[in-house]
């Protein structure tokens, strides 16, 4: 069992090295065996408290932790509120209008740290765990967290607006944003498995249901109903990335996109007569191999451009620096 555990170890540090993280040597599920030994158990119990609340929960916090990391790395600047003297990056096109949420449920995860560890776990920390733990709340797989991430004292408006994929994305311009994190097409096509649960704007999806022809007329008609054509009106209307079960992470995304039934044109882009098409098969027949390949690719994703060791800092409060 010990050296099984080493092993792992050893393998997540090879990850954390091939990605030119700085320090990557720091980084290991157990980071806080012994500052902090309840960590995880924290973070769970938050966030299953959030989950049973409102279960879209964990998809939102899923997407904060992608939004994170796809702006100068994991270091939880994208928890950041602006200051008189400070912009941060929830102003972002892609973040702006509170299409990124959860910060609540992350204020409680720290303040239930605070009181057990105080000034231990990083923001950055919380939001990995927290983002693995909603996918497993809602049915999907789970997975060893490397740890140790240390938490930026800037944000960047300008990268978020650069690096975020926008709803209208080709899948030449994905391939592109994620390559810009040292993702490949295929992880990319994993990740984008994460709208198997979650909802979506009306403003965001409108362009697909009714301009696109890579769609099924029936399904177009149904969000039609809820998303007038005329722009201004239900902009903020929300429905459900995935059709059937919005609130369970499987594969019925893949399976939707085979149909012509994805939501957001950038959703069926990976299934559109290009290079995608094979996989989203696969995934959509074989879920045990989306889940294995889901976990992978966001344990690569999680160890972007990491601060460790004496870099960055550990916030008290996620929302200011110290």
């Amino acid at each position: 069992m010990a050296s099984k555990s080493i092993f792992v170890l050893v393998i997540f540090s090879l990850i954390s090295l091939f990605l030119g993280t700085s320090n990557a040597w720091l980084m290991q599920p157990d980071f806080y065996a012994s500052s902090c030994p309840n960590v995880e158990q924290i973070v769970y119990n938050t966030m299953k408290q959030a989950v049973s609340k409102e279960p879209r929960m964990g998809a939102s916090i899923l997407r904060l932790f992608f939004h994170d990391c796809f702006v100068n790395g994991c270091d939880a600047s994208v928890l950041l509120d602006d200051t008189p003297t400070f912009t941060g990056e929830k102003t972002a096109k892609a973040n702006a209008n509170n299409s990124i949420r959860g910060f609540e449920v992350i204020d409680a995860i720290k303040c239930n740290l605070e009181a057990a560890c105080p000034q231990t776990v990083s923001c950055a920390d919380i939001l990995a765990l927290a983002s693995r733990d909603g996918v497993r709340l809602l049915g999907g797989p789970t997975w060893k967290v490397p740890l140790g991430r240390r938490d930026a004292r800037t944000a960047s408006l300008s990268l978020a607006n650069k690096n975020l994929p926008p709803p209208s994305s080709s899948l030449a311009n994905l391939t592109s944003l994620f390559a810009r994190q040292n993702l490949n097409i295929n992880e990319m096509t994993a990740l984008s498995g994460g709208h198997t649960i979650g909802l979506a704007r009306c403003i965001n999806f409108r362009p697909h249901i009714y301009n696109d022809t890579d769609i099924d007329p029936s399904f177009a008609a149904t969000r039609q109903a809820n998303c007038p054509k005329q722009a201004g009106n239900g902009d903020f209307n929300l429905a459900p990335l995935d059709l059937q079960t919005p609130t369970k992470f499987d594969n019925d995304y893949f399976q939707n996109l085979v149909k012509k039934r994805g939501l957001l044109h950038s959703d069926q882009e990976l299934y559109n007569g290009g290079s995608q098409d094979s996989l989203v098969k696969k995934y959509s027949t074989n879920q045990a191999v989306f889940f294995q390949d889901f976990v992978a690719a966001m344990i690569k994703m999680g160890n972007i451009k990491l601060l460790t060791g004496t870099k960055g800092e550990i916030r008290k409060n996620c929302r200011v620096i110290n």
